[in-house]
């Protein structure tokens, strides 16, 4: 959290809101074995870059755009979302307000589907894994707040899935036993596990370090759309004011 807030994240800002990693990459066992390497994620490449397959479309997709970019003049990418924004903020907090509000007010006044919507840990961690748009990472409250994996309380009306089942907490893994509590504990003591320890600075490398930007970050397989990047371009520049809050935004 230190990080986040020297690096000029904060709660107040959805769109620059604290991030935190995936730190796990099971979510069907039983149990969580923390000695086991293949219990973690690899904190060495971004989300984007997890999956083999997804990965070489991509690094496909960058060296094309890589070869016109003098004709487009848009900067090449290989991801054309970002690991952190208002979208996946309110999709993982949806269960909480004002959260839930400011999803409805993304939508132009409706809530998305509900196949859309959060709905399982599991599925999430799928999606960010072979989705070509979708590489968003944490959010802190995975590591502290059981309330948000819950609408229990809330009762919000999340809508009804494609398969009939009304949507309401999220789907945990199979090691917390259905507990929100239990969830939090154990993804917390697995941030603050012995192998996380060890490995958070390839992390910390990707999001805040030196393979933000350059050939470093080609390197790293983490080049994202040239707008999610500070300084990028200059909004007062740009005299259409529906193209200028379109960049803001």
């Amino acid at each position: 959290m230190k990080l986040n807030y020297a690096a000029g994240r904060t709660y107040n800002d959805l769109n620059q809101y604290p991030v935190f990693p995936w730190v796990l990459a099971d979510y069907t066992s039983k149990t969580l074995d923390f000695s086991n390497p293949k219990t973690f994620r690899d904190l060495s490449k971004p989300v984007g870059a997890l999956d083999s397959d997804r990965l070489h479309l991509l690094r496909e997709r960058y060296a094309s755009l890589a070869e016109t970019q003098d004709d487009a003049g848009m900067p090449a990418f290989m991801y054309g979302s970002h690991y952190s924004n208002i979208g996946a903020v309110t999709f993982y907090l949806l269960r909480l307000e004002p959260y839930f509000t400011y999803a409805i007010e993304m939508q132009g006044g409706y809530l998305d589907v509900a196949d859309r919507l959060f709905g399982s840990v599991a599925s999430a961690w799928d999606n960010v894994q072979r989705s070509s748009s979708d590489v968003k990472e944490l959010v802190p409250e995975f590591f502290y707040l059981p309330d948000a994996f819950l609408n229990r309380t809330m009762r919000l009306p999340l809508g009804v899935c494609q398969t009939g089942e009304r949507l309401g907490d999220v789907v945990l893994p199979p090691w917390c036993g259905g507990s929100a509590h239990e969830f939090v504990r154990l993804h917390r003591a697995a941030l603050e596990s012995d192998y996380v320890s060890a490995r958070l600075h390839h992390w910390i490398d990707l999001i805040f370090g030196f393979q933000q930007r350059g050939q470093a970050a080609v390197d790293a397989d983490n080049v994202f759309y040239h707008l999610t990047y500070e300084g990028a371009i200059d909004v007062r520049e740009i005299a259409n004011t529906f193209e200028r809050e379109a960049v803001v935004r």
